[in-house]
């Protein structure tokens, strides 16, 4: 039986405690909040997206950094028997949409209230309020913590899920990447992920509250095309918004100091030559009125005056008056419509923190760090994340799980 602290209380942390008893270890969960699970809390806008019901290739899939570390935790625990642990431990989940999966009662704090009553079942002792100043190391092993406060635990080993540095009102203000350098890891480039995007000018914030649905977003980066997916998105006092535009995020942070610039389709069902003869239709059926009434039955009614604006024809200017060249500069326009990126919105707003201690120095199958003995690391303080739909937390279930049974 070894003496195990695990320090950070959210989904890998319980994870990782609860399988760590589980193996028959004397397993003490430490958490600097008042309560357990306080990100997860909030995720999925209170509903808590717990994992995808993809199969595994399509999770490896929506991996967007360091996939190939993800092998062994995906397959030693899976979505599927993150879906079973569950059911088991009195939280019944249904798959929606996109395989996305959610607790039947649409509440995060049935997850957390589940998983608490499994590590009361594997009698793990949980401490809230209860901060980790320093993880102690001595020859090359781990040999327990010092709390704030100067008060020293020992243990046989640690396993550290501090979590990142997105949504620091839920604690997660960036602890464990301080642990991992005095350990001697490398910690790489911390940024917001899963972000909406700061737009220069006016138009997001003249389009503010708008919601664009079956729309195809595609991100520039120095004019080379990143990123491009179809569905919603949102126009917001500062920029832009919503599932195809957070996603997107992921791949910016790559480019950083490049040009970025989206281009948003907004007839992504119809080619170029298609929408300009829709044009043409709606023109002949508005012939002698001004362009300014002439897109209503193409255009949301807020979107019309900024679309007239961009298209440079003069909005006073008879239908029939439009030239052949004019209208081709409109379809193109409707097929590109151009926002300029200033950069994403901070870590307050992030889901996600892309960076994180370097997987180059973690044994991808147990968890264990290459340079400390019994020191361990799992969930979001590592360098990886993934887009939306339930994946980030497939990837804290699965690290908390090898974690705490290695």
């Amino acid at each position: 039986m070894s003496q195990v602290i695990v320090v950070g209380g959210g989904a890998a942390g319980m994870m990782a405690a609860i399988c760590s008893a589980k193996e028959g270890n004397q397993v003490v969960l430490l958490e600097k909040n008042e309560k357990l699970g306080k990100k997860l809390f909030i995720t999925g806008k209170g509903r808590c997206n717990l994992t995808n019901a993809g199969d595994i290739e399509d999770l490896m899939g929506h991996v967007v950094t360091n996939r190939e570390f993800l092998y062994s935790a995906f397959y030693s625990f899976t979505n599927e028997q993150m879906m079973e642990w569950m059911e088991h431990w009195g939280c019944p989940v249904k798959v929606e949409r996109g395989n996305r999966v959610f607790p039947v009662s649409d509440k995060s704090s049935d997850v957390i209230r589940a998983m608490e009553r499994e590590l009361r079942r594997q009698k793990v002792t949980v401490k809230l309020n209860t901060e980790v100043r320093r993880i102690l190391t001595e020859s090359g092993r781990t040999r327990g913590v010092e709390l704030k406060g100067s008060r020293v635990m020992r243990a046989d080993k640690v396993i550290i899920a501090t979590g990142g540095m997105s949504y620091p009102s839920t604690g997660s203000t960036g602890d464990g990447y301080g642990f991992a350098k005095k350990a001697g890891h490398k910690v790489m480039h911390l940024d917001p992920a899963l972000v909406p995007f700061n737009i220069d000018g006016t138009v997001c914030s003249r389009l503010q509250g708008l919601s664009l649905k079956n729309v195809e977003a595609s991100l520039y980066a120095d004019g080379k095309r990143i990123y491009k997916e179809f569905g919603e998105m949102l126009f917001t006092h500062f920029g832009i918004s919503g599932p195809i535009i957070i996603s997107a995020s992921s791949y910016a942070v790559r480019y950083r100091g490049k040009q970025l610039k989206f281009c948003i389709d907004l007839k992504p069902a119809l080619s170029e030559e298609q929408l300009d003869q829709r044009i043409l239709k709606d023109f002949q059926e508005n012939i002698n009125k001004e362009f300014k009434n002439s897109l209503g039955k193409l255009l949301p009614k807020k979107m019309i005056p900024v679309i007239l604006e961009l298209s440079g024809i003069p909005e006073e200017k008879k239908v029939h008056e439009i030239t052949k060249n004019e209208r081709r500069k409109l379809t193109a326009l409707l097929k590109a419509v151009p926002l300029i990126v200033t950069g994403t919105r901070g870590f307050k707003e992030a889901i996600i923190t892309h960076g994180g201690v370097d997987v180059k120095e973690i044994n991808p199958s147990t968890m264990e760090s290459r340079k400390v003995r019994g020191l361990y690391f799992a969930g979001e303080v590592l360098d990886l994340d993934a887009l939306t739909g339930g994946y980030n937390l497939q990837i804290a279930w699965s690290t908390g799980y090898l974690a705490g049974m290695n």
